[in-house]
């Protein structure tokens, strides 16, 4: 299960009442914050293997550099003798790489000249993957897009789709590929530069698992740097927005709960964000989480409360009696407040979680909920240094900004070194090579390659544009405040206070698309 289920009150429950023997934690780079593809949930797995006492722990990666992998094992206790490194050396896959303006034609190329063969076609955006996918099946190769937007059933498809054929072109974002293990992939493209060395030895290892020779064709070119910038940038809260945050943390009582939406809402950060500021302020030891929770729950009666009762003693009769008798029925289902039954019945909510999950696997009533919450115990409030709290995490968000950035440019170098390429990505990994590999683009064909920052499409903004911002920004105060606010709006990067106020739809969202958003925000302040 992915490792957001144990946001899930009943799943924790349920996982809590199992003798675990073993965990194994596949991405396990996602548990530090170092790593490419950070995720705060995974962070949590460290402290949830002691409290579910798990004995023996099993952490699965492929894309660990040396300071991920020294994270990884100091987070899951794991001896220096425990940690096995197998190699990321695959002498199988040819390495390519040809930057170009023209990659509709170059990619149709490539597949002709090429052997038949299974082929993934990386891009960056949603609406890519339905362009290209669309460019190839009109061109007259077997070619679909895949991506998050799409319903699970289509995405269902098209994988069955690709899995079951010899010859299938998948045109996908990063969306594709947890859980895909077709051997005989012979060809995977970068049609947009990756955003990491991370990302790009991940989807390249998705090739020629059979052992036989694959080719792997990089065709992203400097048009891509924006787009990847502008993902780094479009995380990174305001400051103000941190300060307001942890603020609002401070004045909550010593217990209380929080939904990552209200939140994100509230303070104009995006949910993911969220989640990552409140794991700091767990790592800060200003809160300690006391699990994910439901605000309320709702049931239908399969069978009469007389039926239901009959199969128990008279302690766990009256328990349940109690508990039926906290709620209130609508037309079919009945309504369940878990503080309020709490309260009346004098059980923990534990017991009541558990005893209605036990209803529903019996077959006695139909079970739903909703409101997910995260509950929190506010730690040491009078010894917090609260000013000190806010610049550090402020200074945390913009390293891991530049931490992001400096990948992308690690992507540029890998296709800029006149070296073997092979043996860059290896040792970015922390693995030599004693001579060139023999089957790269510098080993194979000797030629170079050059993509720079500077290739970057220069800002455009007219003077008639000043005046409509002033006037945006005087109707919508609270959603253009600040200068990275308006420059991520001018970029086409949304944020749920812009969503809010439907200016996703204005006809200037995105009027800067393309453009540098460093730049953008230089000319924001000064004209705007």
């Amino acid at each position: 299960m992915a490792p957001e289920r144990f946001a899930n009150e009943r799943f924790v429950a349920l996982v809590s009442r199992l003798n675990i023997s073993l965990m194994v934690i596949d991405e396990a780079h996602c548990i530090s914050e170092w790593g490419h593809n950070f995720r705060p949930d995974y962070l949590k797995l460290a402290a949830l293997t002691k409290a579910l006492a798990v004995p023996s722990i099993l952490a699965l990666t492929a894309t660990a550099t040396p300071k991920v992998s020294t994270d990884i094992c100091r987070n899951f206790s794991i001896a220096e003798a425990d940690f096995i490194q197998t190699g990321f050396y695959r002498p199988n896959l040819t390495l390519l790489f040809t930057p170009t303006k023209d990659r509709d034609q170059v990619l149709q190329q490539q597949i002709r000249a090429g052997e038949p063969g299974p082929a993934i076609v990386y891009v960056t955006l949603q609406q890519t993957a339905v362009q290209v996918a669309t460019m190839l099946d009109e061109a007259g190769y077997p070619a679909r897009a895949y991506h998050a937007g799409l319903k699970d059933e289509l995405r269902r498809e098209v994988q069955d789709w690709f899995m079951d054929s010899e010859s299938a072109i998948v045109v996908a974002t990063i969306a594709f590929g947890m859980g895909i293990d077709k051997s005989n992939i012979r060809y995977v493209y970068h049609y947009n530069l990756p955003k990491s060395l991370e990302n790009y030895a991940q989807e390249i290892g998705r090739a020629g698992r059979d052992g036989q020779p694959s080719t792997c064709i990089l065709l992203g070119n400097a048009d891509d740097l924006v787009t990847l910038e502008n993902f780094v940038y479009g995380d990174t809260p305001e400051e103000n927005s941190i300060d307001d945050f942890v603020d609002f943390i401070l004045e909550q009582n010593e217990y209380f709960s929080c939904a990552v939406y209200e939140l994100s809402n509230r303070f104009d950060i995006r949910p993911l964000v969220v989640k990552t500021l409140l794991t700091y302020l767990e790592l800060e030891g200003v809160i300690k989480s006391t699990g994910p929770f439901y605000a309320a729950y709702k049931f239908k009666a399969l069978k009469t409360s007389a039926e239901i009762l009959a199969r128990f003693d008279a302690e766990r009769q009256h328990f349940l009696r109690s508990l039926f008798s906290c709620a209130i029925k609508k037309k079919v289902w009945f309504t369940l407040d878990l503080e309020d039954a709490e309260a009346k019945t004098g059980s923990p909510r534990k017991r009541i979680v558990t005893a209605l999950d036990f209803l529903e696997q019996s077959g006695d009533l139909m079970l739903e909920v909703t409101g997910a919450r995260l509950g929190f115990r506010r730690l040491q409030n009078d010894q917090v240094d609260v000013d000190n709290l806010k610049v550090k995490l402020g200074q945390r968000f913009r390293l891991r900004e530049q931490s992001d950035l400096n990948r992308l440019q690690l992507v540029l170098d890998l296709v800029n070194t006149t070296d073997c390429k092979t043996g860059f990505l290896l040792g970015y990994f922390g693995e030599k090579m004693e001579r060139g590999c023999d089957h790269c683009q510098t080993c194979l064909h000797e030629t170079s390659v050059s993509i720079s920052m500077e290739n970057q499409k220069k800002l455009e903004l007219d003077d008639h544009l000043i005046e409509q911002v002033r006037q945006l920004r005087s109707d919508h105060p609270q959603a253009l405040t600040s200068v990275r606010q308006v420059s991520r709006f001018l970029c086409g990067l949304s944020s749920p206070r812009l969503i809010r106020q439907k200016l996703t739809r204005h006809a200037l969202f995105g009027r800067a698309e393309g453009s540098s958003f460093v730049q953008v925000m230089e000319w924001v302040t000064a004209n705007a």
